[in-house]
């Protein structure tokens, strides 16, 4: 028999499930992990109970009744309560009442976790103007960190110091420093109370006594950042045209058709864009990939899945603007991890994406998508030029490993 003290289940091992399952087990003791292979996403959802039912050996270590049930998004958890109903009623022989009552005082949101790497070296020079500097900052103490923003905000990408261990973080600065910090003072004083109210809101446990070895800074991010830099870039950086990025898995759910019409569109109206098609691929690839993989040819940079997490991040990084057009999406890892690479994000104004972005990132219709790729496309500095306002560190491992190692850790019927 097996012994587990944390088990965990997951019928679609790969992509961000993978991405999720794999860091558990990498940073909590004592999982054991039972998975199917990544195929096939919707029927393993409606059978892999029936699989795991009478693959997982019973154990008194855990039990098959929830006391927690826990969403990586309000809109899942609604999205769930609001059907449990409707779907029950299904079943002929167990019709159970007032369902969505007796299982929502159980329920909590706790996002999906991610580790944001250092992506500095993959930066191009007018995303590294653009202040979007990202950068491990390993042991870091309550009062350095203030000092430490300061000092990234004041560094330049021509001041020698860009390393991947980012030498300008340096807690004892120098005078000409010091007169630096100074005048950053006053852009930065929000940024402080942003920082404290983040402690204050998940705990101390997230910061005291953790190690803090996988997060990855960005004062962009926490500062605002200036939506006033276009007289900074380069003339070259200017003009370039615009780059945009699709990171999803190649299957209906994520609409590939709007995205490939919208940019057809465009080049019948004479716009000049590059992009760059990543994301897996399965055994029923939709024919709108190969149709828009020739009629796009002149403007395609990337075509297909990239195996190194590297030339992953490589694409993001040089890319301007991150597009989804997804029908089905219950987070979206590859829309923050594209915003972390200094993507502009554009994503559908439904599902779960009003929760996490901003509505100035959002479309409603196909044609808005149009009308705001038709802008870009003939002003790239627009999408180039400004910080992006997503606040990515609630989604970050550092934040929430804390919360999640004290729910994994809670006794049967514990207060959480």
């Amino acid at each position: 028999m097996i012994s587990m003290s944390v088990l965990m289940i997951e019928a679609f091992y790969g992509g961000s499930h993978k991405q999720l399952l794999d860091l558990f087990q990498e940073e909590i003791k004592g999982c054991s992990v039972f998975t199917l292979p990544a195929k096939k996403w919707h029927w393993r959802a409606r059978t892999a109970a029936l699989y795991f039912m009478q693959t997982i050996p019973p154990s008194e270590n855990y039990s098959l009744v929830a006391d927690v049930i826990v969403f990586n998004s309000a809109f899942n958890m609604e999205s769930f309560l609001t059907s449990i109903g409707s779907f029950m009623k299904l079943i002929p022989d167990h019709r159970p009442r007032e369902l969505e009552k007796l299982i929502r005082p159980k329920c909590q949101v706790l996002y999906f976790p991610i580790i944001f790497p250092d992506i500095t070296r993959f930066l191009p020079a007018h995303k590294l103007e653009r202040d979007l500097l990202m950068t491990d900052i390993q042991d870091i103490e309550d009062g350095e960190a203030l000092d430490s923003l300061i000092t990234l905000q004041n560094c330049k990408a021509d001041d020698g110091l860009m390393r991947n261990s980012f030498a300008c973080l340096n807690p004892v600065p120098t005078a000409k420093q010091d007169t630096r910090n100074q005048e950053g003072l006053s852009n930065i004083s929000d940024s402080l109370e942003d920082l404290n109210s983040v402690r204050r809101t998940e705990g101390a446990s997230a910061y005291h006594g953790e190690d803090m070895g996988h997060v990855a800074i960005n004062p962009c991010s926490m500062l605002g950042g200036s939506g006033n830099l276009e007289e900074n870039f380069s003339v070259a950086s200017q003009h370039m045209p615009l780059h945009i990025v699709w990171p999803h898995r190649w299957e209906h759910d994520k609409d590939p058709e709007l995205f490939f019409n919208t940019l057809l569109k465009l080049k019948e109206n004479g716009l000049t864009f590059k992009v760059s098609v990543l994301g897996e691929t399965f055994m029923d690839v939709p024919d709108i990939f190969a149709e828009a993989r020739r009629e796009l040819a002149s403007s395609v940079v990337h075509w297909g899945y990239q195996s190194s997490k590297d030339d992953y991040l490589k694409v993001l990084c040089m890319a301007d603007i991150v597009i989804s057009t997804a029908k089905h999406e219950f987070f979206g890892v590859a829309m923050l991890e594209a915003v972390h690479c200094g993507c502009y994000p554009l994503c559908p104004k439904a599902l779960v994406y009003p929760e996490i972005f901003p509505d100035v990132y959002l479309y409603s219709t196909p044609q808005q998508l149009f009308k705001r790729l038709q802008t870009f496309c003939k002003r790239p500095y627009l999408a180039r030029r400004n910080a992006i306002k997503v606040d990515l560190a609630r989604f970050s491992w550092v934040v929430l490993r804390g919360k999640i190692r004290s729910l994994l850790a809670a006794e049967a019927g514990e207060d959480l």
